[in-house]
């Protein structure tokens, strides 16, 4: 099959198969593994030599290492030394040795056995991150106990590398490796010559990244030329990875400490938004490739042993992970989003069987066995991660809400607050510096860790639940202020407090449009939606800048408020005629602008020469 004909295959199963995927709620992960066996050599037919485009395509795991070490500044990097070299070096050493010891103990070589120890210690960085990243949960403990781990799982690709042709079963006269190796300039010095030469190529990195390219980056800005500054993005990433090739290392933790360097760069968010795209486009070809390669005709020779070790290379990563999460502290939550991220095996474990089978560290049928136990493990990372989402985090999250009753005293507090996010935080620092009592609750469980910190006194609970709220003092308060992240769950709280808490005055935060009238329908008795009221302090700004007099930009902001408010109510009647609705939107938007062309009865309509400053009348826009 010609390249074209190949590219057309590969991009029109992701352009069908993710969103299919996404909309079921199984992630885009899942819908290119998807994509990949069902175009692959096992099923259609329609793609049959994968090895190199997935080679071609591990690219893209080098491009998300590069812009994840652009988030992090060299100094974020040093504290988290300790869940690095702690959590991450223990899950490494601790995994290898149980695997070893399993693999021993069903008759294989010490060798052969601890090569395999070494191999599945690793896990799926581009799967890992890929869904932490959709599930926004990268800046969560479990995001970054989890990227810790993988960043020392990198790390330590490099030694393995370097381990794996030492355990050979017999002498080889000639010992192939991986393209990181085959390639490299170096192998055929000493080992304190290849160490002097690998340090001073990572020092080189630093210096380049710290001293010069800021002035290469520079002169391309001042050309105005984006494609050139993509070209250039690209050029960077490509060659510190063919430099860290050349010396035997892995090109993935080159462009992570690439990343780390210029995270203080002024043209950080410049060289992610070029390179994102071909991040994003490579990694799903990566996923495709890893579906393309398994093979089903193994699977269906060998189903019972292939699917038997697939599980037991999931519970023995689940019970060490979590014996780990239990010994860093990670909160419940937090705890199997960071088990189930972890719990497969890795892309680079493809890399490091071919190696193994080419030094004769481990046999071709068991290489052949292992590739696919890897692959299906990574197939099912992100039903683990749907199913953990959908079943498990609700049984916590209730065992946390019982937990809390259990410490938590009846409050009597007049104000309780449900939500202490970024919204509700506000509210709650007002009240409480006014002196306002109020007791607050907050479903997540590592937010109130985090806000305890500084001083808050937050109770964990779902506020849709009835005898939550009676614990919480709903009989006694006189107020209910809902600020929740999730629509449903406000909504349901709304619903719960007017139904038994007839009294109590409830305010509550809406998203948009339609979910104020969805509050409103449910009795909320005040109604404040997210983002108006900074949107209107910024159109005013906004006004003021292009000329409008304070207090004049005042008055137009205060009208345009009363008349949306009105707008809204009178809209409320029609929310579930949409033709009507839009309708009557399009009438009330006119009669927005007659209200200030009424204003301003001298208002200018054409583009005629104005003086610096305007007089009465004239428009500034």
């Amino acid at each position: 099959m010609d390249l074209l004909t190949q590219a057309f295959v590969f991009l029109a199963a992701g352009v069908i198969a993710v969103p299919i995927a996404s909309r079921l709620g199984l992630g885009s992960v899942l819908g290119y593994l998807i994509a990949g066996a069902l175009i692959g050599p096992s099923a259609l037919k329609l793609i049959n030599e994968t090895e190199h485009v997935m080679h071609f395509a591990e690219f893209g795991v080098v491009m998300m290492l590069f812009l994840v070490g652009l988030e992090l500044q060299p100094q974020v990097l040093w504290r988290m030394r300790k869940p690095i070299l702690g959590l991450g070096g223990l899950q490494v050493i601790i995994t290898t040795l149980a695997i070893t010891g399993c693999a021993m103990a069903l008759g294989l070589a010490w060798q052969t056995a601890m090569a395999i120890g070494l191999i599945l210690a690793l896990s799926s960085t581009a799967i890992a991150l890929q869904i932490l990243e959709e599930k926004r949960l990268m800046k969560s403990e479990a995001g970054k106990s989890s990227f810790a781990v993988l960043l020392f799982q990198d790390i330590a690709v490099i030694p393995i590398i370097a381990l794996l042709p030492l355990l050979a079963l017999s002498d080889i006269t000639s010992t192939k490796v991986d393209d990181h190796a085959s390639s490299s300039i170096i192998s055929h010095l000493v080992a304190w010559q290849q160490a002097l030469i690998v340090l001073a190529v990572i020092a080189s990195i630093i210096f380049i990244g710290r001293y010069l390219i800021r002035h290469l980056f520079r002169f391309i800005a001042e050309s105005g030329l984006r494609e050139i500054f993509t070209a250039a993005a690209l050029l960077l990433v490509i060659g510190i990875a063919l430099l860290m090739n050349l010396v035997g290392l892995s090109p993935a933790l080159g462009a992570f400490i690439a990343g780390v360097v210029l995270a203080n760069n002024e043209y950080r968010h410049e060289l992610e938004a070029n390179i994102d795209p071909f991040k994003a486009l490579l990694l799903g070809l990566f996923f495709i490739s890893v579906g393309a390669g398994i093979d089903f005709s193994l699977i269906a020779e060998k189903p019972l042993i292939i699917m038997g070790l697939v599980l037991a290379l999931i519970l023995v990563k689940f019970v060490i992970l979590w014996v780990l999460a239990r010994v860093f502290g990670l909160l419940r939550g937090d705890k199997f989003w960071f088990i189930f991220a972890l719990a497969q095996g890795g892309e680079f474990g493809f890399v490091l069987l071919s190696l193994s089978s080419e030094s004769n560290v481990i046999p071709k049928d068991i290489v052949g066995i292992l590739t696919a136990v890897i692959a299906l493990s990574m197939v099912l990372t992100p039903i683990l991660i749907l199913l953990n989402e959908k079943y498990i985090q609700p049984l916590y999250d209730k065992d946390n809400n019982d937990s809390m009753e259990e410490t938590m005293e009846h409050q009597h507090n007049p104000v309780i607050i449900a939500g202490f996010g970024r919204f509700g935080q506000i509210v709650g620092r007002l009240l409480i510096a006014n002196q306002c009592s109020v007791t607050v609750l907050d479903h997540s469980a590592s937010n109130i860790a985090r806000v305890r910190e500084y001083g808050f006194m937050l109770y964990y609970g779902d506020a849709s639940r009835l005898d939550l709220l009676e614990t919480a003092g709903a009989k006694e308060a006189k107020l209910l202020i809902i600020a929740i992240d999730s629509r449903k769950k406000t909504n349901e709280a709304v619903a719960m407090a007017k139904k038994h808490f007839p009294h109590l005055k409830v305010l509550a935060r809406a998203y948009d449009v339609i979910h104020y009238h969805e509050l409103r329908e449910l009795g909320a008795d005040h109604i404040e939606r997210e983002v108006f009221q900074g949107s209107l302090s910024l159109g005013k700004k906004a006004l003021q800048e292009l000329g409008v007099p304070a207090y004049s930009a005042e008055r137009k902001a205060a009208l345009f408020a009363k008349h949306d408010e009105d707008t809204i109510h009178r809209l409320h009647e029609h929310r579930d005629d949409r033709k009507r609705f839009i309708s009557e939107s399009r009438i009330a938007q006119n009669e927005m602008m007659e209200i200030f062309k009424a204003e301003n009865p001298e208002v200018e309509t054409d583009n005629t020469e104005k003086s610096d400053k305007p007089d009465k009348g004239e428009t500034y826009c």
